[in-house]
């Protein structure tokens, strides 16, 4: 696995027939997607049975915004962490311009350990703040329930299907464009893409030393999650249709982050914006490099 990361990522079964029922949020309506997600880390592999110990993480969710004079084009956008909620996800992914002004049906995946998958008071909690094993599992579900709903929407007639994410989504999208051949288009937006110097950047003093105190090797770290890391694996579609952007006063996923996946690509476009983590949705460059991933995908038409 620490040779061939890909083989660490077994091909899920196509996903027939989901749950869907009728929510509202924001003043429009979407449906609420559910399915058993079916996902289990190998046998004998360390970490299994606390991750399988997870018991509202075994179920899968998503909202979703489909027009009614389908096929159509779909955006995926996967949340960042501690989001996983419909009203915060679809805010920030700017659903209403996307569905009803561009006309693409939305699906937004709640990743695992977020929304209703979450296992305590705060959404995300144990994705990244918990045991290092469970950041591996935790991606590793992420990709076989992305893959078993890219699955249903082709088998929806999907025309089209872009990937569009943020912070950890973007982390999550990179990872993607290395497993799924058929994505028109992938967007990583602030992406994180080493979570081992992540957490060494911002974690408490006080937790770094007791991580030093009992001798925990950060290369060692970095060699287990590099089977769910973005920078292992090499996108399986064209340099034009990638695109990333980063905010150069971002602190929490700092610049270099950033240039690691821009470097990796092979240099796609990309859009600096003089921002925060945060001010993305209000940045020109970045809905300029949005509409022209979404074009360059044939998501959308020229206007």
């Amino acid at each position: 696995w620490l040779e061939k990361p890909e083989s660490y990522h077994r091909e899920p079964p196509p996903l027939a027939t989901p749950a869907l029922r009728w929510r509202r949020s924001l003043g429009f309506s979407f449906e609420h997607l559910s399915f058993e997600s079916g996902y289990e880390p190998h046998a004998g592999e360390p970490g299994r049975e606390r991750w399988l110990s997870h018991l509202p993480n075994r179920e899968a969710h998503a909202w979703v915004l489909r027009h009614a004079d389908r096929p159509r084009p779909w955006l995926v956008c996967i949340h960042g962490y501690g989001m996983g909620i419909p009203a915060v996800d679809l805010s920030a992914f700017e659903a209403r311009r996307l569905h009803f002004e561009l006309g693409l049906n939305i699906l937004c995946p709640v990743l695992p350990l977020h929304g209703p998958r979450k296992l305590s008071l705060r959404s995300g909690d144990g994705f990244l703040n918990g045991d290092f094993l469970d950041t591996v599992h935790a991606e590793a579900q992420a990709m076989w329930d992305l893959r078993r709903l890219l699955s249903w929407l082709r088998a929806d007639g999907a025309t089209q299907i872009g990937v569009y994410g943020l912070s950890l989504g973007g982390y999550t999208t990179a990872l993607l464009t290395g497993l799924d051949s058929g994505l028109a288009c992938a967007i990583a937006g602030i992406p994180a893409t080493d979570f081992s110097r992540l957490v060494a950047r911002l974690a408490p003093h006080a937790t770094l030393r007791e991580i030093e105190r009992l001798g925990l090797d950060w290369s060692f770290v970095r060699d287990v999650l590099s089977v769910v890391s973005p920078l292992q694996l090499v996108p399986k579609i064209a340099i034009e249709r990638l695109s990333i952007f980063g905010g150069t006063a971002d602190h929490l996923v700092p610049a270099d982050q950033v240039r690691d996946l821009w470097k990796h690509w092979g240099e796609p476009r990309i859009a600096w914006y003089p921002g925060s983590h945060m001010s993305f949705s209000r940045e020109p460059q970045v809905r300029f490099l949005i509409d022209d991933a979404l074009r360059h995908g044939g998501l959308v038409r020229e206007r």
